[in-house]
């Protein structure tokens, strides 16, 4: 399997420098089966309408932002910025089943794979 993952470290960079709000990137996991590619991520303390998710042909876009909270902290590790995530999956997604559901704080995007995609059995009949 072959994923294409768009990463621009340098633009993070460039944006900070500018003064731009950095988007910082979500770590997900993407396993492949016969059918589809499942796709985890961690978003604790996130609901549904709080990300957007874009299925397009072969690339899956997710976008949210943690809530900030104005308080004064010892120690303050959780995030609290936007982030931004696109990858392109090695095949079409039928995007009309994509599926996706965020249990105890983690995403998961069910992506079924195209027919077209799908790997075809192909029967030898013997004469």
């Amino acid at each position: 399997m072959t994923l294409y993952i768009q990463s621009y470290p340098y633009r993070r960079m460039a944006r900070r420098w500018a003064g731009q709000p950095q988007k910082n990137s979500l770590s997900v996991n993407v396993r492949e089966q016969e059918d589809a590619y499942i796709l985890s991520a961690l978003v604790p303390g996130l609901k549904a309408e709080d990300l957007n998710i874009q299925v397009v042909d072969n690339v899956v876009s997710i976008e949210g932002e943690y809530p900030s909270v104005e308080a004064e902290y010892l120690l303050n590790e959780l995030p609290n910025t936007p982030f931004q995530r696109t990858l392109r999956m090695p095949s079409e997604i039928e995007v009309e089943k994509v599926e996706a559901k965020i249990v105890d704080g983690v995403l998961t995007l069910n992506l079924p794979k195209a027919e077209s995609a799908r790997p075809k059995k192909i029967k030898i009949t013997v004469h």
